[in-house]
């Protein structure tokens, strides 16, 4: 009988399982909550894009087309290339649409959990799939939350649900000083993508609003709300820690600069004696690259002007993928008030609006957009039913592999061969 084979989310990491899986003879399965394949594609702001050539980006075996022109495509162009790619591999007939996957629980038909024997082993034998184990995948339409739970019984699963959406990051305050006391309307950058271009324009026009957070997201939610309301409504960004923005044509030069051989500057841990030696002597090298592209980004923004130089190095948000674009006039806007950028620890509410940290006097605010990330560890520990697969997750230093995660029989970090198929870069949001 052919292996099922059940595939959480139908993003890319999901559409290309489904794809590699039925290549290799198997019977996948996808379920996607949403009624549309793309994942993030499918949901995010009127502004977001590549943050990386489309030649980075693309499928090995399905390039882009060439109507696509421009070298950083828009998310409505990625979209439509991915859903091209879904139905030139007849990947849509497998996708469960509308439906969400309320748990992951492993069973066993000799005693729970035997065939765990070593971690590091493939449904703990060293193969894929375990003669006695599978996988209930417990599920149920997301349009009706109260409709009944189904389950369906799988020899594999691959996880595919990503790291930015369903379960947002926000931050708590103290009694009588959260969003409980603010008059105004609170959201997260999540539910502010959710919604459509119009709509999206109408809740925040002639609206004082204040957007949390500075990472991609953030940067990119207040630029729309500047180029939407102008100076006579300026947005506020509240941010403790200044991150580096780049332009298109510096990412252009980063991803010819940091190649095969520049990574040879970097040292890597259990190296030897002569990666060691290569690594100290042109490291130097990398310094000097990394310090031409600050000083560059310095000459080219008002950094010092605006107090926005960040305290650490661009190398550091490089090391951890963290590195953004900067949306187009965004310093542009800042210069002229329809941007007001306030560093502080931390901030309170009030009933019109927010305070700063060691100030008095309340910023004026309609509406607050919390861009402060997601808890992935979280999101993809709650599938499982176990407290026993739970724990494997929090505190695991490697729960992710490219957003994607993979449990066989039994749970394994090993990383299935599609991956060298995926499309490399990142999202700009």
């Amino acid at each position: 009988m052919k292996k099922k084979i059940g595939i959480i989310g139908a993003g890319i990491s999901g559409l290309l399982a489904c794809k590699h899986t039925m290549e290799k003879g198997f019977e996948p399965i996808v379920f996607e909550a949403r009624s549309d394949i793309g994942g993030v594609w499918n949901q995010t702001i009127q502004s977001t894009k590549l943050q990386v050539p489309k030649f980075y980006y693309q499928f090995t075996d399905f390039p882009w087309p060439s109507s696509v022109q421009e070298t950083f495509p828009d998310h409505k162009q990625v979209l439509e290339y991915l859903r091209a790619y879904a139905q030139h591999f007849n990947i849509v007939p497998r996708i469960k649409f509308n439906t969400r996957v309320k748990s992951i629980d492993y069973v066993n038909s000799s005693s729970e959990y035997e065939d765990m024997v070593g971690m590091e082993l493939w449904g703990g034998t060293g193969f894929a799939f375990s003669p006695a184990g599978k996988w209930e995948v417990s599920f149920q339409d997301a349009r009706d939350p109260s409709s009944p739970l189904q389950v369906y019984q799988m020899d594999f699963v691959i996880i595919c649900i990503g790291k930015y959406s369903d379960l947002p990051n926000l931050p708590k305050f103290p009694v009588n000083k959260g969003p409980e006391v603010f008059s105004g309307k609170v959201l997260h950058a999540q539910d502010y993508a959710a919604m459509d271009d119009d709509r999206a324009a109408d809740f925040v026009r002639d609206k004082l609003v204040t957007v949390v957070g500075f990472q991609k997201s953030a940067v990119d939610i207040a630029a729309e709300v500047a180029a939407r309301n102008g100076v006579q409504h300026p947005c506020t960004m509240v941010f403790r820690t200044v991150h580096w923005l780049i332009t298109e044509s510096v990412m252009l030069l980063f991803l010819k600069g940091l190649n095969r051989f520049s990574e040879l500057s970097i040292h890597k841990p259990t190296e030897g004696f002569f990666s060691w030696l290569l690594a100290s002597l042109l490291s130097p090298m990398m310094w000097i690259f990394i310090t031409l592209i600050e000083w560059y980004l310095g000459w080219k923004f008002p950094l010092k002007k605006l107090n926005m130089v960040p305290t650490h190095g661009l190398l550091k948000q490089i090391y951890i993928c963290m590195v953004s674009n900067v949306p187009r006039n965004f310093f542009n806007n800042v210069e002229k008030g329809s941007i007001i950028l306030k560093k502080s620890g931390t901030f309170t509410f009030c009933k019109d609006g927010v305070i700063l940290e060691g100030e008095h006097n309340h910023i004026p605010t309609d509406i607050v957009i919390f861009a402060t990330g997601y808890r992935s560890d979280d999101k993809i520990k709650n599938l499982f039913k176990s407290t026993y697969f739970q724990k494997c997750i929090i505190g695991s230093s490697t729960p992710f592999f490219r957003n994607e995660k993979h449990v066989g029989s039994t749970f394994s970090h090993r990383k299935i061969q599609a991956t060298k198929h995926k499309p490399y870069g990142s999202r700009s949001n």
